[in-house]
């Protein structure tokens, strides 16, 4: 049975719900996050309606069922609304939009017993940052606040640069300019040469993809080998050349920057390549098993009867009589998710053609009742899905291993590579110069901060006791905190986001709501957490079997580590006043 949503963006509100519900199975308002998949839309005027469906199974074990959240984006003068509705116990949906603009969902149940993988990472989906012009939250709720701070700190400024004039006869000082670009045409080179070496990774992952290194585990030990020796030489660069704490600090966070990017590039690229050579052996044993079974039309034939069975007594037991079953008999798709038949008009002669293509041949065989054969045809579509993405472009590996695809990469904000993202339809020009502006002039403002209000009253300045600067100091420096976040988050990755057309700007969110530290730790840096969730928290699960608390104390250790090993860097210190304080706040 089909839900009907109807048209207008404040009324994109669904309940879409199975006709039929197997063993524990049920509805839920929340799931995993679908990407990708077959997109369909339909506009009247200035109203666009997007709807997507991808199976996302949220668990390995049989009796929990796969999971498709169909995501609906209306977009209306300029702004986004997005629903969400999660289907527990479907591989797809079916979507019909109808004469009248209404959506019609149907979720199809999965198949029983399919095996499904998890992989907890970072969903990319096309957003917008919480500060942007075009954000409707931000507009309503926070444009008061964002205007009046910038207005105090415009006051300021200008109450500084009289009394500077009044007392010594210039407007603003230079000392903090000066320290700043200290040896700037060597940082710029240094820092060419670093992002130049990067692109060793390429001919790296085309080596293991043709073979020449197993990822597993020759290739991942040369990988982290290098990348050791990547992030050694660029801090012994820093302390080599003498540079003051700006120039330190850039060099270090640019450096671990380009370490995550190369790691993340890298090892998905090898996990990839470990997957094509698991599917390369998987179908040569399926062929022998199909073989032996009498050849691959009559096992084609014998899963798809299979098929037929299992939904015509899922749709009686749940109530919906003959005349479901039937439909449901026309309704195929794969256990995998890739294929699926909508509307359930299918003829016997289209579901005869669905055994023609490789992807289909073992959709269908993964209903094989044969456990030696479904089974085997399930887990080799699943890595088949895998391999390809779930985007527009349908990048499949090793197509994306180009000098061109790393390049893009690099320029991407974002630290966990994939084979595809979402992507904008143009590059908008005034948008650039927007940020672009904003970028110079916060930054002009951060400096004249420095040069009156930190410099003056740091303790090498003064002869005032730690508590005293400590208190002086605490304003400046929580209003600069504020301003770099704003740069780096704001202004500097839309810049990049919007000349690569990347869609999903969400950088950061609300970590000023945030009422613990692990909440502030997962909002204030999106990129950075993103990656530390796929690389270092699953990996840790999935690689070397951690518990969930074993994976989250490596990923708080290994951040803290990271932390200290910049204050080290640019203070030229050890001390572990960060590391203490991480851990006291942490546990």
């Amino acid at each position: 049975m089909a839900d009907v949503l109807p048209p207008g963006p404040s009324e994109l509100v669904a309940s879409a719900l199975l006709a039929t519900e197997g063993p524990g199975q049920g509805t839920s308002e929340s799931g995993g996050v679908g990407g990708g998949g077959s997109a369909l839309s339909t506009a009247d005027n200035s109203r666009t309606t997007s709807v997507s469906g991808r199976s996302t199974p949220d668990s390995t074990q049989d009796p929990n069922p796969a999971t498709t959240t169909t995501t609906i984006t209306t977009t209306e003068n300029g702004g986004q609304e997005v629903t969400e509705v999660t289907h527990i116990g479907a591989s797809s949906v079916g979507t019909q939009f109808n004469k009248d603009g209404s959506i019609s969902i149907k979720p199809v149940a999965a198949r029983k017993g399919a095996k499904v993988r998890t992989t907890r990472t970072h969903a990319f989906t096309p957003r917008i940052s919480q500060f942007d012009r075009d954000n409707r939250g931000y507009q309503v709720n926070a444009t008061g606040f964002f205007t009046l701070f910038w207005i105090a700190v415009f006051i300021a400024l200008v109450r500084t640069g009289v009394r500077q004039y009044t007392e010594v006869g210039v407007v603003w000082g230079s000392q903090f300019a000066s320290l700043i670009s200290e040896d700037a045409i060597m940082l710029a080179i240094s820092d060419a040469v670093m992002v130049t070496s990067t692109y060793l990774c390429v001919p790296f992952v085309k080596m293991v993809n043709r073979g020449w290194i197993r990822y597993y585990w020759t290739g991942a030990v040369i990988q982290h080998t290098l990348q050791a020796l990547f992030l050694f030489l660029a801090v012994r660069w820093t302390f080599h050349r003498h540079w003051p704490w700006v120039q330190s600090g850039f060099m270090t966070l640019h450096s671990l920057t380009l370490l995550m990017k190369m790691h993340s590039y890298c090892s998905h690229n090898g996990e990839l390549s470990e997957k094509r050579l698991e599917l390369q052996t998987g179908e040569l044993l399926l062929a022998t098993r199909v073989e032996s079974a009498g050849g691959s039309k009559l096992v084609e034939k014998e899963a798809r009867a299979a098929w037929a069975k299992e939904q015509r007594k899922e749709a009686i037991l749940g109530g919906g009589g003959v005349e479901e079953a039937e439909v449901r008999q026309k309704d195929f798709l794969s256990a995998s998710g890739g294929l699926r038949r909508r509307g359930g008009s299918a003829t016997d002669e289209q579901m005869q053609m669905q055994g023609e293509d490789g992807a289909d041949k073992l959709a269908v065989m993964s209903w094989h009742p044969e456990p030696m054969i479904g089974d085997l045809a399930t887990d080799l579509a699943t890595i088949k899905e895998v391999l390809v993405s779930t985007g527009v472009k349908k990048v499949e590996f090793p197509a994306n291993v180009t000098w061109w695809n790393f390049t893009d990469y690099l320029l991407v904000p974002t630290l966990v590579y994939q084979l595809e993202y979402p992507r904008t339809n143009k590059i908008r020009p005034m948008y650039i110069v927007e940020k672009t502006l904003a970028t110079f002039g916060t930054f002009s403002i951060l400096v004249l901060i420095v040069e009156h209000y930190i410099l003056p009253v740091s303790p090498s300045a003064t002869d005032n006791s730690f508590l005293m600067t400590a208190l002086d100091l605490a304003i400046p420096f929580m209003v600069n905190y504020l301003l770099i976040f704003y740069i780096i988050f704001e202004c500097i990755c839309n810049v990049f986001a919007e000349l690569t057309m990347f869609s999903d700007r969400e950088f950061y969110s609300d970590w000023w709501n945030s009422v613990s530290f692990d909440e502030f730790s997962r909002r204030w840096n999106v990129p950075v957490h993103a990656f530390l969730l796929r690389h270092v928290y699953s990996s840790t699960i999935s690689t070397y079997k951690f518990s969930k608390f074993q994976a989250a104390f490596t990923t708080f250790l290994l951040s803290a580590a990271v932390h200290e090993l910049v204050m080290a860097v640019v203070t030229q210190k050890i001390r572990f006043y960060l590391f203490a304080l991480q851990v006291y706040i942490r546990y």
